[in-house]
């Protein structure tokens, strides 16, 4: 893929709408923003063989580099005499509400998986036909070099380096580990540090090299499912001397899609569960999992997440919200819009039926359109009106389109900033709506 440019004014999703970057990692280098995510192509599979790193200076455009890193150079997981690592973060032995990652990229229920058989003696990685995949990254910076540490579908974990934070990254180094969805965290006194895991997250303090880490002081279990609600997707930020493990929590509706935090006064834990940052469940009927990252740039915190489209798990696409600390260090909960980091929907400007940011009863978003059924509903979030308004709709299919302004009529609006829900009479595409004033 060649670069590409967004010029969405920072509306969710951020990126082109044929660019879907999930597991976003947000890191601020020499004063721009870069986000480090996995890139999902297809339906049915999670991710693919490629990364490419999205960039802004001012949350409101945003660029798309090319590929930084492929998963098809990366020989390891083809070698069939390679150590395999999976004890340490695939040792389950509690019961678990969620699901095992181990055929295809998928999820199975815990119970196909025979008592008698731990689960820490299975080879994972042989149920998933394409052992080349990148799953989820993260990068950090030190003495000038920017590594990248990611994991593949057979379950592996790696290191590669670049001069540049797009990269691309190469002399690929595998680590000691096996799991999925690393993090790297480098303190105030310049120590840096290693997270991994699903269902249970583990963490090690990295050797001054960045490329590897002593096995014999991996931490185990310092955030857990049964403890922290933790399903995978590590991420860890400080602020004021708080230690933030960022994570994918399954506490709402028993599957990974709110993003949760606990805190804690050093890296390495122990962590206590604090809270939801952001819940998904409502971008798209099969709305599966979350997985993002906090970060500060230019004075303003936001949470990084995706969310799913085409009424699939896959096709994540990068969104963000601004959020909020209390005196007490916890964050307030934030609701997914549209706006995203840009400014509320005004008077006239058209709103691709893409920006919707939730859906019900059946609505789901393929490409940049808004394909709703009778009865189903999608929310834009938000819109500035100067007093009564009515929607101009470009659509096909049957039926009509009606909208409400904070469940009041447009005719009614006051002057403000409005949450609109939108309901579908019939079978509808939506490509667009405009709200004009009432003359």
């Amino acid at each position: 893929m060649a670069e590409k440019i967004s010029c969405g004014m920072g509306r969710n999703p951020v990126l082109p709408p044929e660019v879907c970057i999930p597991d976003g990692e947000a890191h601020v280098f020499d004063g721009k923003l870069y986000v480090y995510g996995s890139y999902d192509t297809q339906k049915g599979v999670y991710c693919s063989h490629e990364y490419h790193v999205a960039s802004t200076s001012d949350m409101l455009h945003w660029r798309v580099g090319e590929k930084s890193l492929d998963g098809k150079e990366i020989s390891w997981p083809l070698n069939k005499k390679s150590k395999r690592y999976y004890v340490v973060d695939m040792g389950l032995k509690d019961p678990t509400p969620v699901y095992r990652e181990i055929i295809k990229g998928m999820h199975i229920p815990l119970g196909v998986i025979p008592k008698c058989v731990r689960p820490q003696n299975i080879d994972f990685a042989a149920f998933v036909p394409d052992k080349q995949l990148l799953f989820a990254p993260d990068c950090a910076n030190k003495d000038g070099k920017y590594y990248l540490y990611f994991c593949m579908s057979d379950y592996s974990e790696g290191v590669a380096v670049s001069e540049s934070p797009e990269g691309p990254f190469t002399d690929p180094v595998r680590l000691p580990c096996g799991g999925i969805d690393p993090a790297v965290f480098i303190d105030d006194d310049g120590s840096a540090y290693y997270y991994w895991g699903q269902f249970r997250a583990n963490a090690v303090k990295l050797n001054d090299d960045m490329r590897s880490f002593d096995e014999k002081k991996v931490v185990k279990r310092i955030v857990t499912e049964e403890e922290h609600g933790f399903h995978e997707g590590s991420s860890m930020r400080k602020r004021n001397g708080i230690y933030y493990y960022v994570y994918p929590c399954i506490y709402r509706k028993g599957r990974p899609t709110c993003l949760a935090y606990a805190t804690s006064s050093s890296p390495l834990g122990p962590f206590t569960y604090r809270g939801i940052i952001i819940d998904n469940a409502k971008c798209d009927p099969e709305s599966w999992n979350i997985h993002g990252s906090i970060e500060e740039f230019n004075g303003q915190w936001y949470v990084f997440y995706h969310r799913c489209s085409g009424n699939a798990r896959e096709f994540r696409r990068l969104c963000v919200e601004k959020i909020y600390f209390n005196e007490d260090g916890t964050i307030d909960e934030v609701k997914m819009t549209s706006q995203g980091a840009g400014e509320p929907f005004a008077e006239g400007e058209r709103i691709e039926g893409w920006r919707a940011c939730e859906v019900e009863g059946g609505a789901y978003i393929k490409g940049t359109d808004l394909l709703m059924k009778k009865g189903s509903s999608a929310v834009i979030r938000y819109c500035a009106f100067s007093g009564p308004v009515k929607m101009e709709v470009e659509a096909e299919g049957e039926g009509t389109l009606s909208a409400t302004a904070d469940g009041k009529p447009l005719e009614s609006a006051e002057k403000g900033v409005h949450e609109v829900v939108l309901t579908a009479s019939g079978e509808l595409t939506v490509h667009a709506v405009r709200f004009v004033p009432v003359q």
